[in-house]
């Protein structure tokens, strides 16, 4: 698994998300935020400082008998409890809204990012993967929430606690020295120990992550392949892989947890002995008279105060290790954006020609074991040539349906084609997306300018009324895989290319659980509509009885990459 080190690309990926934050729209509302922020920050320790003097007072009031001043000096204690709350209060709406609207800027930068081709398709390539790269639909969703956050909040910590130690120095030093420099020490001691005991939690932390994500991925597998499993009865084969998975979960947090309690025990004593060190540092010199007993309370509260400031590492580690991990992962996401965005080294060429597909020395081979799937394939298909792809390799076929469309790069040679506006292409399993009906049947840049009625012809004309009728019209939102059938959407993907009209389709098996009867009519109707198609399948029955009138010529792709082409004569 790669792990990109932190301390150099850590600090750049900050600066860049920043940088990014600061271009955008948002970016005046955000400085506008953190410098209420500030502003914010300097309130609450200005009232802390205040309150330190207020409750020395006060507790010098009760220890003197003076009524009086303890009445005066108790209304002014309520009076700063109530300021202190409502700032504290707006400070966290503040901080939850900057975080929010850095969350909503990031994440639709990696977006972006993700969706543009060809990064989805080739993070998932066996070269990215190999580096570790996992769920990265996590990553984007939960590790950028996460990031956001917790950057925010450590930065505020940061901010805060600078203002602390400027705020509460002077007041521990006018106290004594000695308890200044007892402050720093301590912290400084703590904070050495904490990284000794909790640095092995940075890496569980990261492990953890991917290991809940996987687990999370099995179960969304049952949901979305639920009647699949019913109807093959396969609960026996995945409850053991969600079990197996799960307790990969447990063994990775029984090792987070044990991590935790050493740590637990060293940062448990750490706090509760800076509520008794500035006591017993202090107490000597109110018995000698130097000091009023008020100024006890006020040094135990200085004290924490610059302690905790001081000793963030301490009182944080854990958030800290979380979130070194969640950096870990997002460099890493990063690193496979770019990479998968990187020119490949494929020796395949796609060139861009009208009204034609052509091969020159086409040769395709399997990325995962390198064999020949198909070996200098040369061969022009005009405009109006309509062929049939055949042959037992499903491999090969798949590998040349892919390099037609672009997005296979182990081979050779080159592939001719028209524009991608001018060419479409269909999987064996069509593909609706989550949306309205009009969406589904049109294509993304003409989806406004294709007239309702053309639309309702198109459907009438493959008889899946049924479907409009069902979906509630045109513009009514439906996930379609859970309300048609795999034929239905099949037929809709099908419209869609009717819609589009494009000179030529590739069709991968698109008749599969047809009659020849239908399957011939559909194609007739390719013909019709004046579209050229290649089609991936079987030679026979299943692609429609009449062979002559479907088809002009059949490429038969053999095993071990060799091919033949022979026209279909015409009776």
């Amino acid at each position: 698994m790669l792990r990109i080190p932190i301390n150099e690309q850590g600090w750049g990926l900050f600066i860049r998300l920043v940088r990014e934050l600061l271009r955008s729209d948002a970016g005046g509302k955000a400085i506008r935020l953190f410098s209420l922020l500030i502003g914010l920050f300097l309130a609450v320790n200005g009232l802390n400082v205040v309150n330190s003097y207020v409750g020395r007072d006060f507790m010098s009031a009760i220890a003197e008998r003076n009524t009086e001043t303890y009445l005066r000096q108790a209304a002014l204690y309520v009076g700063v409890f109530a300021a202190s709350t409502a700032v504290a209060v707006f400070l966290r709406f503040c901080e939850e809204r900057l975080g929010l609207l850095w969350r909503t800027v990031m994440t639709r930068s990696f977006i972006d990012l993700y969706l543009k081709y060809p990064t989805y398709y080739r993070i998932n390539d066996e070269v990215i993967r190999s580096i570790g790269i996992e769920h990265p639909d996590q990553r984007i969703a939960e590790d950028v929430r996460a990031f956001t956050v917790t950057t925010l909040s450590f930065t505020l910590l940061l901010v805060n606690g600078g203002f602390t130690i400027v705020a509460f120095s002077g007041v521990l030093w006018t106290i004594s020295p000695w308890l200044f420099g007892a402050a720093l020490g301590y912290a400084i001691i703590g904070s050495y120990f904490t990284i000794l005991l909790g640095s092995p939690l940075i890496d569980l932390n990261y492990t953890q992550l991917d290991k809940e994500a996987a687990f999370r991925s099995g179960l969304i597998h049952v949901r979305e392949r639920a009647e699949s499993v019913a109807l093959l009865h396969h609960e026996g084969r995945i409850k053991p892989r969600l079990l197996r998975q799960f307790d990969d979960v447990a063994v990775n947090f029984r090792k987070i947890i044990q991590v935790n309690r050493n740590l637990g025990f060293f940062t448990t004593g750490y706090n509760y002995l800076v509520q008794i060190i500035p006591v017993v540092l202090v107490a000597p010199l109110y018995f000698e008279g130097r000091v009023e007993f008020g100024v006890i309370t006020q040094s135990a509260m200085a004290f924490s105060m610059l302690v905790g400031a001081f000793s963030l590492i301490v009182t944080q580690f854990q958030s800290i290790s979380s979130f070194a991990a969640v950096i870990q992962r997002l460099i890493n996401l990063w690193y496979a954006i770019e990479l998968a965005q990187t020119e490949t080294m494929s020796g395949l060429d796609i060139r861009e020609e009208d009204d034609r597909l052509a091969y020159e020395t086409l040769t395709l081979r399997s990325p995962s074991d390198g064999r020949v799937l198909i070996r200098n394939l040369s061969l022009v298909i005009p405009y109006g040539t309509r062929v049939l792809v055949t042959g037992s390799d499903e491999t090969a076929k798949d590998a040349l349906f892919k390099a037609m469309a672009g997005i296979y790069d182990a081979g050779t040679g080159c592939v001719k084609r028209p524009p991608l506006d001018r060419i479409l292409f269909l999987p064996e399993r069509a593909y609706l997306p989550p949306g309205t009906l009009r969406q589904a049947l049109t294509p993304v840049e003409p989806e406004g300018r294709i007239a309702d009625e053309r639309i309702l012809d198109t459907v009438r004309l493959l008889g899946i009324e049924s479907v409009v009728a069902r979906a509630g019209g045109l513009d009514q939102e439906h996930d379609w895989d859970s309300l048609l059938s795999l034929h239905e959407q099949r037929f809709v993907s099908f419209a869609r290319i009717l819609l589009a009209s494009p000179r030529f389709a590739v069709l991968y098996n698109p008749f599969k659980d047809l009659d020849p009867g239908t399957a011939g009519r559909l194609l007739k109707i390719l013909s019709d509509y004046g579209i050229t198609y290649l089609t991936m399948g079987y030679e026979g029955p299943g692609e429609g009885e009449d062979r002559n009138k479907s088809y002009d010529g059949v490429l038969e792709l053999a095993p071990g990459g060799g091919w033949t082409w022979r026209e279909v004569r015409k009776n």
